[in-house]
């Protein structure tokens, strides 16, 4: 849970966090390598300035938004959160989320999704938000129950992890799941 002085804040990648993307993504590798296929052994500062390029070009085209969650006393980098996989028709989107190694435990996936879904509805017009999660991630299924997602099944083949397909328990976020939250909504215009 995070304490009345710890205040995690999502904003778009930068170019100038790609060095603190690539240490926290390097000292989380025995955590994240286990979900997410791109946490590997040679990941380096290239792949982490390749990556914030991407998000700022999926930004830029209104396809996926990607984020940073920082400290906001410090700026020191929390984790990350996003939305992809956009489908425009249905108003839908997939939101994902990791913390680094030293934040984890102190409630900043959760806030960051909060704020990423908050986007999602109030400023992309989402009507849908899927979190899919590996049945033996249970850090990220509670996130999911805090978020309040509803559970709604199994995605066979649903996620693509290290090794290859993996099932994936499927839960929702619609926009009246935020009046669950205790946090004030954010302005999102400085997000947009």
């Amino acid at each position: 849970m995070t304490d009345a002085a710890f205040r995690p804040r999502i904003r778009p990648w930068r170019t100038d966090d790609a060095p603190a993307l690539f240490a926290a993504v390097r000292d989380s590798l025995p955590t994240l390598s286990r979900w997410l296929p791109w946490a590997t052994s040679d990941y380096d500062l290239a792949h982490a300035e390749a990556w914030i390029a991407h998000c700022a070009r999926m930004r830029e085209a209104d396809e996926e938004h990607h984020f940073g969650v920082f400290d906001d006393a410090s700026g020191a980098l929390l984790g990350s959160t996003g939305l992809n996989q956009r489908i425009r028709a249905n108003r839908a989107a997939n939101l994902g989320y990791w913390v680094a190694e030293a934040a984890r435990g102190r409630g900043v996936a959760v806030a960051g999704a909060r704020q990423a879904a908050r986007f999602g509805f109030e400023g992309l017009g989402l009507q849908r938000i899927v979190v899919q999660v590996a049945p033996d991630n249970h850090a990220s299924q509670r996130v999911a129950m805090k978020l309040g997602a509803v559970c709604e099944g199994i995605a066979r083949n649903g996620l693509m992890t290290p090794d290859g397909p993996a099932e994936a328990i499927v839960h929702s976020l619609i926009p009246a799941d935020m009046a669950l939250w205790d946090i004030p909504p954010n302005d999102v215009s400085n997000i947009i």
